[in-house]
């Protein structure tokens, strides 16, 4: 992604009340919220135009993050629309994005709605209330301008909250070759294996927690003292295709992102993990030993 420069402003000075962020050099605006203020966020003035907007919260039976994302002409309207409604009990914080100079049509937030949703879906990292949505057909100049636009929601949604639609960052990189013997070479990024009951995981920290590789292996068997938690991540796990049974074990069919290095550690292992000390270097370093040097 680009370079940007964003303005966050606190409404009433809480970072995780209303708020609204904007980015240099984008016509948009973000509004963020939680459930509790839905009655200030419906006064605000943005809130009036056309707009794209998501509900997200966490599923109570599972613990996974949940997020449902439409579209309206006066967004004010559609959000009093749910806010009367009872079907929506996961919901607890809102963001809206509307459009500063007041240019995004009918067609063009129902084209981003559909985008936002496919990309959602293919995250696998969160539960998506939508179906899969066609959008709206654009000509081809409108569909660059709406995508320049997600690009931008999409970098602006962690710092309000989002973290459901910028990939896992990558598990191993690759050191650079030098252009001259004056340019030094980055170093390899250290990747760390975690070898439980005859079964081996590679993963690395990430940004937002950590990052199991694909292929690697998870055992079949949890312990009985293993967290529930872990039971339902495994389900839905397997549900999106994430994971796989092969034989005793199961294995990894793409890089996949988890909160913590223990997180990771007791999908991997079955049982409570400290991830601190599971995940290890070739050398037998620890991830806390790498950490603190």
């Amino acid at each position: 992604m680009q370079p940007a420069t964003i303005k966050l402003f606190l409404v009433n000075g809480s970072p995780t009340g209303l708020r609204t962020a904007e980015i240099s050099n984008w016509s948009g605006k973000a509004i963020a919220s939680p459930r509790s203020l839905l009655d200030e966020l419906l006064k605000r003035p943005e809130l009036e135009n056309p707009g794209v907007y998501m509900l997200s919260g966490i599923d109570a039976e599972t613990g996974e993050p949940v997020i449902y994302i439409g579209e309206a002409e006066v967004v004010a309207n559609r959000l009093r629309q749910h806010g009367r409604s009872d079907e929506k009990d996961y919901w607890t914080h809102t963001y809206v994005f509307v459009s500063k100079d007041e240019n995004l049509t009918k067609s063009h937030i129902r084209y981003i709605e559909g985008k936002m949703i496919q990309k959602a879906h293919r995250s696998k990292r969160v539960t998506v209330m939508n179906n899969a949505a066609s959008g709206s057909s654009l000509p081809e100049a409108d569909r660059a301008d709406m995508d320049v636009y997600m690009e931008r929601m999409i970098q602006l949604l962690p710092v309000l909250g989002i973290h459901h639609f910028s990939a896992p960052a990558a598990t191993v990189t690759q050191p650079r070759v030098a252009a001259d013997s004056s340019t030094p070479e980055q170093p390899e990024k250290p990747i760390f294996t975690f070898a439980v009951k005859g079964i081996v995981a590679n993963g690395a920290p990430s940004e937002e927690g950590f990052v199991v590789s694909k292929g690697s292996c998870a055992v079949k068997v949890l312990t009985n003292s293993c967290p529930p938690m872990v039971e339902n991540s495994r389900s839905k796990m397997v549900e999106k295709g994430i994971l796989v049974l092969e034989g005793e074990s199961y294995r990894f069919l793409e890089d996949y992102e988890f909160s913590s290095p223990s997180a990771a550690g007791a999908m991997v292992a079955g049982r409570s993990t400290n991830g601190m000390t599971a995940w290890k270097t070739d050398d037998n370093r620890t991830l806390k030993d790498v950490i603190s040097t």
